[in-house]
Protein backbone atom coordinates (compact mmCIF):
# COMPACT_ATOMS: atom_id res chain seq x y z
CA UNK A 1 0.00 0.00 0.00
CA UNK A 2 0.99 3.56 -0.87
CA UNK A 3 1.43 5.17 3.05
CA UNK A 4 1.77 8.96 3.73
CA UNK A 5 2.35 9.84 7.32
CA UNK A 6 3.03 13.45 8.33
CA UNK A 7 4.71 14.46 10.83
CA UNK A 8 8.31 12.88 11.74
CA UNK A 9 8.91 13.05 15.20
CA UNK A 10 8.48 9.91 17.77
CA UNK A 11 5.60 8.33 16.35
CA UNK A 12 5.54 9.62 12.98
CA UNK A 13 9.03 7.85 12.55
CA UNK A 14 8.69 4.42 14.01
CA UNK A 15 5.14 4.50 12.46
CA UNK A 16 6.32 4.99 9.23
CA UNK A 17 9.55 3.11 9.49
CA UNK A 18 7.50 0.00 10.51
CA UNK A 19 4.70 0.18 7.69
CA UNK A 20 7.48 0.14 5.29
CA UNK A 21 9.18 -2.83 7.51
CA UNK A 22 6.52 -4.81 5.92
CA UNK A 23 6.50 -3.55 2.13
CA UNK A 24 4.63 -1.03 2.21
CA UNK A 25 5.44 2.60 0.19
CA UNK A 26 5.65 5.24 2.72
CA UNK A 27 6.55 8.50 2.69
CA UNK A 28 7.18 10.83 5.62
CA UNK A 29 6.46 14.29 5.93
CA UNK A 30 7.58 17.05 8.18
CA UNK A 31 8.20 21.27 7.57
CA UNK A 32 11.43 20.90 9.51
CA UNK A 33 13.68 20.95 7.05
CA UNK A 34 17.00 20.09 8.78
CA UNK A 35 15.28 17.27 10.59
CA UNK A 36 14.51 16.07 6.69
CA UNK A 37 17.65 16.37 5.69
CA UNK A 38 19.21 14.35 8.11
CA UNK A 39 16.99 11.70 7.71
CA UNK A 40 17.30 11.64 4.28
CA UNK A 41 21.23 11.17 4.90
CA UNK A 42 20.49 8.56 7.25
CA UNK A 43 20.60 11.13 10.92
CA UNK A 44 18.09 9.51 13.16
CA UNK A 45 16.98 12.87 15.35
CA UNK A 46 15.73 10.46 18.27
CA UNK A 47 17.16 7.55 20.49
CA UNK A 48 14.97 4.46 19.97
CA UNK A 49 16.57 1.43 19.72
CA UNK A 50 16.63 -0.77 16.62
CA UNK A 51 14.91 2.41 14.45
CA UNK A 52 18.30 3.52 13.21
CA UNK A 53 18.40 0.16 11.61
CA UNK A 54 15.16 -0.38 10.48
CA UNK A 55 15.60 3.04 8.85
CA UNK A 56 18.53 2.96 6.91
CA UNK A 57 17.23 -0.76 5.73
CA UNK A 58 13.89 0.54 4.22
CA UNK A 59 15.60 3.44 2.90
CA UNK A 60 17.96 1.50 0.88
CA UNK A 61 15.09 -1.02 -0.12
CA UNK A 62 13.24 1.99 -1.88
CA UNK A 63 10.28 1.38 0.63
CA UNK A 64 10.51 4.56 2.86
CA UNK A 65 11.07 8.28 1.92
CA UNK A 66 11.20 11.56 3.56
CA UNK A 67 10.18 15.07 1.85
CA UNK A 68 8.63 18.38 3.11
CA UNK A 69 6.65 18.29 0.10
CA UNK A 70 2.48 17.30 1.04
CA UNK A 71 1.20 17.39 -2.38
CA UNK A 72 3.99 14.72 -3.29
CA UNK A 73 3.05 12.74 -0.07
CA UNK A 74 -0.40 12.48 -0.87
CA UNK A 75 -0.75 12.19 -4.12
CA UNK A 76 -0.49 8.64 -4.63
CA UNK A 77 -0.92 7.71 -1.08
CA UNK A 78 -4.69 5.64 -0.01
CA UNK A 79 -3.52 6.01 3.70
CA UNK A 80 -2.84 9.34 5.08
CA UNK A 81 -1.55 9.59 9.05
CA UNK A 82 -1.42 12.78 11.10
CA UNK A 83 1.58 12.04 13.14
CA UNK A 84 2.15 15.37 14.84
CA UNK A 85 2.96 17.08 17.73
CA UNK A 86 -0.27 18.22 20.47
CA UNK A 87 1.37 19.79 23.19
CA UNK A 88 -0.47 20.57 26.12
CA UNK A 89 -1.63 24.42 26.59
CA UNK A 90 -1.48 26.26 29.58
CA UNK A 91 -4.53 25.18 31.01
CA UNK A 92 -3.65 21.28 30.52
CA UNK A 93 -5.95 20.56 27.60
CA UNK A 94 -4.21 19.72 24.10
CA UNK A 95 -3.13 22.37 21.53
CA UNK A 96 -4.81 20.69 18.20
CA UNK A 97 -3.79 23.93 15.80
CA UNK A 98 -1.01 21.46 14.29
CA UNK A 99 -3.09 18.67 13.93
CA UNK A 100 -5.88 21.19 11.91
CA UNK A 101 -3.13 22.80 10.23
CA UNK A 102 -2.84 19.30 8.40
CA UNK A 103 -5.71 18.59 7.95
CA UNK A 104 -6.41 21.98 6.13
CA UNK A 105 -3.23 20.83 4.03
CA UNK A 106 -4.68 17.70 3.47
CA UNK A 107 -8.43 19.35 1.83
CA UNK A 108 -6.28 21.90 0.04
CA UNK A 109 -4.03 19.35 -1.71
CA UNK A 110 -5.93 15.95 -1.87
CA UNK A 111 -6.63 14.36 -5.19
CA UNK A 112 -8.20 11.55 -4.62
CA UNK A 113 -10.11 9.63 -2.38
CA UNK A 114 -8.30 8.86 0.71
CA UNK A 115 -8.28 7.56 4.35
CA UNK A 116 -7.27 10.42 6.68
CA UNK A 117 -5.82 8.73 10.05
CA UNK A 118 -5.70 10.83 14.07
CA UNK A 119 -2.58 8.97 15.29
CA UNK A 120 -1.31 11.75 17.43
CA UNK A 121 -3.48 11.32 21.01
CA UNK A 122 -6.01 13.88 20.29
CA UNK A 123 -8.94 14.88 22.73
CA UNK A 124 -12.41 13.27 21.72
CA UNK A 125 -14.40 14.73 19.38
CA UNK A 126 -11.11 15.42 17.39
CA UNK A 127 -11.97 13.67 14.05
CA UNK A 128 -15.33 15.69 13.92
CA UNK A 129 -13.01 18.66 14.01
CA UNK A 130 -10.08 17.14 11.26
CA UNK A 131 -13.19 15.79 9.18
CA UNK A 132 -15.17 19.31 9.03
CA UNK A 133 -11.59 21.19 8.35
CA UNK A 134 -10.80 18.89 5.61
CA UNK A 135 -14.81 19.50 4.31
CA UNK A 136 -14.47 22.88 4.27
CA UNK A 137 -11.32 23.15 2.27
CA UNK A 138 -12.74 20.22 -0.59
CA UNK A 139 -15.87 22.84 -0.59
CA UNK A 140 -14.08 25.88 -1.20
CA UNK A 141 -12.58 24.01 -4.44
CA UNK A 142 -15.57 22.74 -5.15
CA UNK A 143 -14.58 19.24 -5.10
CA UNK A 144 -16.84 16.32 -4.56
CA UNK A 145 -13.37 13.90 -3.84
CA UNK A 146 -14.82 11.60 -0.69
CA UNK A 147 -12.36 10.65 2.22
CA UNK A 148 -13.09 8.85 5.84
CA UNK A 149 -11.58 10.02 9.06
CA UNK A 150 -10.09 7.15 11.28
CA UNK A 151 -8.57 7.02 15.00
CA UNK A 152 -5.73 5.09 15.21
CA UNK A 153 -4.29 5.73 18.48
CA UNK A 154 -0.56 4.45 19.17
CA UNK A 155 0.15 2.17 22.27
CA UNK A 156 4.12 2.58 21.71
CA UNK A 157 6.91 2.65 25.11
CA UNK A 158 9.83 4.32 24.63
CA UNK A 159 12.22 2.10 24.40
CA UNK A 160 10.83 -1.06 23.00
CA UNK A 161 8.30 1.24 20.74
CA UNK A 162 9.54 -0.98 17.14
CA UNK A 163 8.78 -4.40 19.54
CA UNK A 164 5.10 -2.89 20.68
CA UNK A 165 4.43 -1.68 17.07
CA UNK A 166 5.64 -5.13 15.02
CA UNK A 167 4.44 -7.37 17.86
CA UNK A 168 0.93 -5.67 19.09
CA UNK A 169 -1.17 -6.21 21.75
CA UNK A 170 -3.74 -4.70 20.00
CA UNK A 171 -4.68 -2.31 17.00
CA UNK A 172 -7.38 0.00 17.46
CA UNK A 173 -9.40 1.46 14.68
CA UNK A 174 -12.51 3.64 15.13
CA UNK A 175 -14.12 4.59 11.83
CA UNK A 176 -17.79 5.10 10.63
CA UNK A 177 -17.80 3.31 7.34
CA UNK A 178 -16.66 -0.41 6.46
CA UNK A 179 -14.38 0.91 3.71
CA UNK A 180 -12.51 2.70 6.22
CA UNK A 181 -12.11 -0.15 8.44
CA UNK A 182 -11.28 -2.99 5.35
CA UNK A 183 -8.45 -0.45 4.63
CA UNK A 184 -7.04 -0.04 8.03
CA UNK A 185 -7.07 -3.73 8.03
CA UNK A 186 -5.61 -4.44 5.19
CA UNK A 187 -2.62 -2.26 6.31
CA UNK A 188 -2.45 -3.77 9.45
CA UNK A 189 -3.01 -7.70 8.85
CA UNK A 190 0.70 -8.36 8.45
CA UNK A 191 1.07 -7.48 12.06
CA UNK A 192 -0.71 -10.08 13.72
CA UNK A 193 -1.86 -13.52 12.67
CA UNK A 194 -5.32 -14.03 14.07
CA UNK A 195 -7.68 -10.45 14.03
CA UNK A 196 -8.91 -11.26 17.73
CA UNK A 197 -6.26 -7.76 17.85
CA UNK A 198 -7.82 -5.84 15.39
CA UNK A 199 -10.36 -4.09 17.83
CA UNK A 200 -12.88 -1.81 15.47
CA UNK A 201 -15.11 0.53 17.37
CA UNK A 202 -16.66 4.05 16.90
CA UNK A 203 -14.13 7.30 16.54
CA UNK A 204 -14.97 8.57 19.87
CA UNK A 205 -14.43 5.71 21.87
CA UNK A 206 -11.15 5.17 19.72
CA UNK A 207 -10.13 8.38 20.93
CA UNK A 208 -11.16 7.93 24.05
CA UNK A 209 -9.25 4.66 24.71
CA UNK A 210 -5.41 6.31 24.28
CA UNK A 211 -6.96 8.76 27.02
CA UNK A 212 -8.27 5.92 29.22
CA UNK A 213 -5.03 3.72 28.95
CA UNK A 214 -2.56 5.77 29.96
CA UNK A 215 -4.29 7.33 32.93
CA UNK A 216 -4.99 3.60 34.04
CA UNK A 217 -1.25 2.80 33.96
CA UNK A 218 -0.44 6.50 35.42
CA UNK A 219 -2.99 5.50 38.17
CA UNK A 220 -0.96 2.22 39.46
CA UNK A 221 1.98 4.35 39.07
CA UNK A 222 1.02 6.56 41.88
CA UNK A 223 -0.64 3.81 43.78
CA UNK A 224 1.81 2.27 44.98
CA UNK A 225 4.08 5.30 45.37
CA UNK A 226 1.03 6.17 47.72
CA UNK A 227 1.13 2.46 49.21
CA UNK A 228 5.32 2.96 49.73
CA UNK A 229 5.08 6.32 51.48
CA UNK A 230 2.37 4.61 53.71
CA UNK A 231 4.76 1.90 54.43
CA UNK A 232 7.39 3.87 55.30
CA UNK A 233 5.26 5.71 58.01
CA UNK A 234 4.08 1.91 59.37
CA UNK A 235 7.32 0.56 59.33
CA UNK A 236 6.30 -2.32 56.47
CA UNK A 237 8.08 -2.91 53.17
CA UNK A 238 6.94 -1.64 49.90
CA UNK A 239 8.98 -4.13 47.98
CA UNK A 240 7.36 -7.05 49.79
CA UNK A 241 3.85 -5.66 49.85
CA UNK A 242 4.28 -5.37 45.85
CA UNK A 243 4.95 -8.89 45.76
CA UNK A 244 1.89 -9.81 47.63
CA UNK A 245 -0.87 -7.61 46.13
CA UNK A 246 0.96 -8.55 42.53
CA UNK A 247 0.67 -12.26 42.81
CA UNK A 248 -2.94 -11.34 42.26
CA UNK A 249 -3.96 -12.13 38.19
CA UNK A 250 -6.62 -8.98 38.86
CA UNK A 251 -3.72 -6.85 39.73
CA UNK A 252 -0.85 -8.07 38.11
CA UNK A 253 2.86 -6.80 38.84
CA UNK A 254 3.53 -4.36 35.89
CA UNK A 255 3.55 -0.55 36.75
CA UNK A 256 3.57 -1.14 40.63
CA UNK A 257 7.38 -0.54 41.42
CA UNK A 258 7.70 2.17 44.05
CA UNK A 259 9.94 4.85 42.68
CA UNK A 260 10.15 8.49 41.65
CA UNK A 261 6.91 9.03 39.90
CA UNK A 262 6.62 8.90 36.45
CA UNK A 263 7.64 11.40 33.41
CA UNK A 264 7.80 11.20 30.09
CA UNK A 265 5.73 12.52 26.67
CA UNK A 266 2.53 10.51 27.34
CA UNK A 267 1.65 10.25 31.09
CA UNK A 268 1.56 13.70 32.25
CA UNK A 269 0.29 15.28 29.19
CA UNK A 270 -2.54 12.43 28.59
CA UNK A 271 -3.58 12.71 32.40
CA UNK A 272 -4.06 16.35 32.57
CA UNK A 273 -5.72 16.11 29.04
CA UNK A 274 -8.64 14.05 30.33
CA UNK A 275 -8.94 15.75 33.60
CA UNK A 276 -9.89 19.00 31.28
CA UNK A 277 -11.83 16.57 29.04
CA UNK A 278 -13.75 16.00 31.87
CA UNK A 279 -13.86 19.35 33.44
CA UNK A 280 -15.23 20.53 29.68
CA UNK A 281 -17.79 18.34 29.75
CA UNK A 282 -18.84 19.30 33.61
CA UNK A 283 -17.38 16.38 35.48
CA UNK A 284 -14.85 16.62 38.17
CA UNK A 285 -12.93 13.70 37.79
CA UNK A 286 -11.27 13.37 41.08
CA UNK A 287 -9.39 10.34 41.06
CA UNK A 288 -7.47 11.36 38.26
CA UNK A 289 -6.54 14.45 39.99
CA UNK A 290 -5.41 13.07 42.24
CA UNK A 291 -3.31 10.69 40.45
CA UNK A 292 -1.25 13.94 39.25
CA UNK A 293 -1.55 14.89 42.59
CA UNK A 294 0.49 12.19 44.24
CA UNK A 295 3.05 11.97 40.90
CA UNK A 296 3.72 15.80 41.51
CA UNK A 297 4.83 14.85 44.94
CA UNK A 298 6.47 11.81 44.15
CA UNK A 299 9.57 13.28 42.02
CA UNK A 300 10.90 15.26 45.21
CA UNK A 301 10.62 12.05 47.57
CA UNK A 302 14.63 11.49 47.03
CA UNK A 303 15.44 14.63 47.30
CA UNK A 304 13.39 15.26 50.70
CA UNK A 305 15.15 11.97 51.83
CA UNK A 306 18.58 13.33 51.00
CA UNK A 307 17.49 17.45 52.96
CA UNK A 308 16.65 14.98 55.71
CA UNK A 309 19.68 13.28 56.01
CA UNK A 310 22.31 16.39 54.96
CA UNK A 311 19.94 18.93 55.96
CA UNK A 312 18.26 21.95 54.69
CA UNK A 313 21.58 23.65 53.80
CA UNK A 314 23.08 21.74 50.80
CA UNK A 315 26.04 24.03 50.55
CA UNK A 316 29.44 22.56 49.89
CA UNK A 317 28.24 19.30 48.69
CA UNK A 318 28.38 17.09 45.67
CA UNK A 319 25.97 14.50 44.86
CA UNK A 320 26.83 11.71 41.93
CA UNK A 321 23.61 10.85 40.04
CA UNK A 322 23.09 7.93 37.88
CA UNK A 323 19.93 8.45 35.48
CA UNK A 324 18.24 11.39 33.52
CA UNK A 325 15.68 10.15 31.59
CA UNK A 326 12.81 9.01 32.37
CA UNK A 327 13.15 5.99 32.08
CA UNK A 328 15.69 3.61 30.16
CA UNK A 329 16.05 3.11 26.65
CA UNK A 330 15.25 6.77 25.27
CA UNK A 331 17.17 9.84 25.85
CA UNK A 332 13.62 11.97 26.53
CA UNK A 333 13.58 13.83 29.25
CA UNK A 334 10.08 14.74 29.40
CA UNK A 335 9.07 15.77 32.64
CA UNK A 336 11.74 13.26 34.08
CA UNK A 337 11.93 13.15 37.53
CA UNK A 338 15.85 14.10 37.53
CA UNK A 339 14.47 17.56 36.13
CA UNK A 340 12.81 18.41 39.36
CA UNK A 341 15.44 16.77 42.04
CA UNK A 342 18.56 17.96 40.20
CA UNK A 343 16.70 21.87 40.73
CA UNK A 344 15.96 21.23 44.06
CA UNK A 345 19.64 20.20 45.73
CA UNK A 346 21.21 23.01 43.52
CA UNK A 347 18.26 25.36 44.63
CA UNK A 348 19.86 24.50 48.22
CA UNK A 349 23.64 24.73 47.12
CA UNK A 350 24.60 21.22 46.29
CA UNK A 351 26.61 20.65 42.68
CA UNK A 352 25.65 17.70 41.23
CA UNK A 353 28.02 15.17 38.68
CA UNK A 354 25.35 12.76 36.27
CA UNK A 355 25.66 10.35 33.80
CA UNK A 356 23.34 9.17 31.86
CA UNK A 357 23.91 6.73 28.83
CA UNK A 358 22.01 8.77 26.45
CA UNK A 359 19.77 11.63 27.81
CA UNK A 360 22.95 13.96 28.60
CA UNK A 361 22.87 15.94 25.30
CA UNK A 362 19.14 16.17 26.13
CA UNK A 363 20.18 17.72 29.84
CA UNK A 364 22.73 20.00 28.43
CA UNK A 365 20.78 22.01 25.45
CA UNK A 366 17.58 21.79 26.97
CA UNK A 367 15.94 20.18 30.40
CA UNK A 368 18.77 21.34 32.72
CA UNK A 369 20.40 24.03 30.30
CA UNK A 370 19.74 26.85 32.86
CA UNK A 371 21.65 25.27 35.72
CA UNK A 372 24.91 26.06 36.73
CA UNK A 373 26.17 23.58 39.59
CA UNK A 374 25.63 20.63 37.41
CA UNK A 375 28.50 18.96 35.61
CA UNK A 376 28.45 15.79 33.14
CA UNK A 377 30.86 12.66 32.82
CA UNK A 378 30.91 9.73 29.74
CA UNK A 379 31.18 7.17 32.69
CA UNK A 380 29.10 6.18 35.62
CA UNK A 381 31.97 6.05 38.22
CA UNK A 382 33.42 8.92 37.19
CA UNK A 383 30.33 10.82 38.79
CA UNK A 384 31.72 9.28 42.36
CA UNK A 385 34.67 10.72 42.91
CA UNK A 386 34.50 13.72 46.00
CA UNK A 387 30.16 12.61 46.11
CA UNK A 388 28.75 12.40 49.30
CA UNK A 389 26.35 10.60 48.05
CA UNK A 390 24.71 8.39 45.02
CA UNK A 391 21.59 9.09 43.59
CA UNK A 392 20.14 6.66 41.44
CA UNK A 393 17.25 7.84 39.34
CA UNK A 394 16.77 5.74 36.43
CA UNK A 395 17.28 1.97 36.07
CA UNK A 396 19.19 1.35 33.06
CA UNK A 397 20.70 -2.05 32.76
CA UNK A 398 24.20 -0.84 33.64
CA UNK A 399 23.05 0.56 36.61
CA UNK A 400 21.92 -2.64 37.91
CA UNK A 401 25.18 -4.60 39.76
CA UNK A 402 27.49 -2.12 40.04
CA UNK A 403 30.94 -2.45 41.94
CA UNK A 404 29.61 -1.83 45.11
CA UNK A 405 33.54 -2.21 46.40
CA UNK A 406 34.33 0.82 43.94
CA UNK A 407 31.65 2.61 45.30
CA UNK A 408 32.70 2.69 48.83
CA UNK A 409 36.58 3.46 47.51
CA UNK A 410 35.50 6.60 45.35
CA UNK A 411 32.48 8.18 46.86
CA UNK A 412 33.27 10.36 50.40
CA UNK A 413 30.72 8.34 52.37
CA UNK A 414 29.24 5.41 51.62
CA UNK A 415 25.23 6.35 51.01
CA UNK A 416 22.92 5.53 47.96
CA UNK A 417 19.43 7.82 47.84
CA UNK A 418 18.21 4.70 45.45
CA UNK A 419 15.11 5.97 43.53
CA UNK A 420 14.39 3.19 41.59
CA UNK A 421 14.68 0.47 44.52
CA UNK A 422 17.04 -1.30 42.17
CA UNK A 423 19.27 -2.49 45.00
CA UNK A 424 16.18 -3.90 47.40
CA UNK A 425 17.96 -7.28 47.36
CA UNK A 426 21.80 -6.81 47.65
CA UNK A 427 21.90 -6.23 51.82
CA UNK A 428 23.52 -2.60 51.62
CA UNK A 429 23.38 -2.32 54.82
CA UNK A 430 25.52 -5.40 55.30
CA UNK A 431 28.21 -4.15 53.20
CA UNK A 432 27.96 -1.00 55.14
CA UNK A 433 26.43 1.36 53.04
CA UNK A 434 23.70 3.73 54.23
CA UNK A 435 20.91 2.85 52.08
CA UNK A 436 17.47 5.02 51.37
CA UNK A 437 14.88 4.04 48.84
CA UNK A 438 10.94 3.86 48.27
CA UNK A 439 9.11 2.80 50.53
CA UNK A 440 11.19 1.41 53.12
Amino acid sequence: MNIAVIGSGYVGLVSGTCFSEMGNKVTCVDIDQKKIAKLENGIIPIYEPGLERMVLKNVENKNLFFTTDLSEAISDAEIVFIAVGTPMGADGSADLQYVLNVAKSIGQKMVKKLVVVDKSTVPIGTADKVKATIQKELDARKSDLEFDVVSNPEFLKEGAAINDFMKPDRVVIGADSEYAFGKMKQLYSPFFRTHDRFITMDIRSAEMTKYAANTMLATKISFMNEIANICERVGADANKVRIGIGSDKRIGYSFIYPGVGYGGSCFPKDVKALKKIAEENGYKATLIESVENVNDAQKLVIANKIIKRFGEDLSGLTFGLWGLAFKPGTDDMREAPAIYIVKELVKRGAKVKAYDPKAIVEAKEFYLKDVNNIEYFESKYEVLKGSVALILLTEWKEFRSPDFEELKVKLKNPIIFDGRNQYNAFNLGDKGFEYFQIGK
